[in-house]
């Protein structure tokens, strides 16, 4: 009640206390542990939660874990940041987006924030 009364949603709900119960069982894991991981590894780990898919995990990876290397090839902004970089008609696939992304190794991340900017976000 206390969290619905918040303005959560039943499903909203039912993420948070699956993902405080993952951290009670040791899924997730503490922040030194998290630090210490591989960012794939941490993805394969955390996707396994109800609610949360890869892009939660990138943006963790990203603002949380301050990890220089991540890019978060499903998000509209990137992709749509690169559409306007390049003059583009269409945005790149996610496929596309991890190939052009290469390039950018080891400084995704960075790559990504002007990716943002160029969307006015």
């Amino acid at each position: 009640d206390p969290l619905r009364s918040c303005g959560f949603s039943a499903g909203k709900i039912a993420t948070i206390q699956g993902i405080a119960q993952a951290a009670l069982d040791g899924v997730v894991p503490d922040y030194a542990t998290a630090l210490a991981m591989d960012d794939e590894a941490l993805i394969e780990r955390l996707i396994t939660l109800r609610g949360v898919g890869r892009w939660t995990v990138e943006m963790l990876l990203i603002y949380s874990l301050e990890r220089p290397d991540i890019l978060p090839a499903d998000d509209f902004g990137v992709r749509e940041g690169y559409r306007r970089l390049k003059g583009l008609e269409v945005q790149p696939t996610r496929k596309q987006m991890v190939e052009i992304g290469v390039a950018w190794r080891p400084y995704r991340t960075v790559a990504s924030w002007y990716l943002w900017r160029m969307t006015g976000k």
